[in-house]
């Protein structure tokens, strides 16, 4: 069931991508963000309010690495196409079981295989070359900081009510984005245009904010409860699949025979990592 909920989310995941296509006419990477993050504050500040100290402190480690993941992805794109920073991003899968041994996790062979697995077919899907050693360094960084964000939601989702330690994080990175944003556009004089360039998007802003950023970060702190670290990267890294296949519905992208072997490769990694409880279940 809680495997379920995460493809959910990375299937809405996957419909944000040709809405953030549509979006970038006219606003900017930045300025998206924040604005989706303070629709998603906005809805879930209620929630917020009514937080402990300690959601309000796991809630703000949470929310510092999701923002840098956001933040360093954004400025690797200035200097790396969207296909290399997909598949860059997407070494969090192999991150994440790796990393994991520092939190007192265990390596296990098949969950490392499956991550394996997954990153070859996003490579398949997205790989273009155009390396650039900044751009590169800064997309590793964002890989780095969500696969930290994942392990940490799996060790710390248990100890609070799922809506307050997600509104807790979206609030603060609702806070730290738009500060960002309005530092960023006052410098180039674009903050006066913003409503106006934003007021064509506003359908596509709330569905960001309230579907794609508060309901899909509430979900991840439920399902996460229950899911490991590890498996739950690997069904993340079907968010690009999901994303290919509505851009090909969508906007009437190009699906090549090379990106739907790996979107297969992608789906058959996630399918081996639900074989681990099987097995177990078998030999107990």
């Amino acid at each position: 069931m809680n495997v379920n909920v995460l493809l959910l989310v990375t299937v809405v995941w996957g419909t944000t991508f040709p809405l953030l296509k549509s979006a970038s006419s006219t606003l900017s990477g930045l300025e998206i963000t924040a604005l989706r993050f303070a629709v998603a504050g906005i809805a879930m500040l209620p929630f917020a309010l009514k937080a402990t100290r300690a959601t309000w402190r796991d809630g703000a480690v949470l929310g510092v690495l999701a923002l840098l993941s956001y933040v360093a992805q954004a400025v690797g794109l200035e200097y790396i196409s969207s296909n290399r920073s997909a598949f860059l991003t997407s070494l969090n899968v192999l991150m994440v079981p790796f990393l994991g041994l520092l939190f007192g996790g265990r390596l296990s062979a098949l969950m490392v295989g499956a991550a394996t697995l997954a990153c070859a077919g996003i490579g398949l899907m997205s790989w273009d070359g155009g390396a650039h050693l900044l751009g590169d360094a800064i997309t590793v960084a964002c890989a780095l900081a969500y696969a930290l964000y994942v392990i940490v939601l799996s060790q710390r989702a248990g100890r609070h009510e799922a809506r307050q330690l997600a509104a807790t994080q979206i609030v603060l990175m609702a806070l730290f984005a738009l500060l960002w944003m309005l530092v960023a556009d006052a410098r180039s004089g674009s903050l006066a245009s913003l409503g106006t360039r934003a007021l064509p998007h506003l359908d596509t802003v709330l569905y960001l904010g309230l579907v794609a950023s508060a309901g899909m970060l509430f979900l991840q702190a439920v399902a996460q409860r229950h899911v490991s670290a590890d498996k739950a990267a690997i069904i993340y890294a079907m968010e690009p699949v999901f994303a290919a296949l509505f851009g090909w519905l969508w906007l009437a992208e190009i699906l090549t025979l090379q990106a739907a072997i790996g979107g297969a490769l992608v789906v058959l990694a996630v399918i081996l990592s639900e074989l681990k409880p099987a097995v177990a279940q078998s030999t107990g």
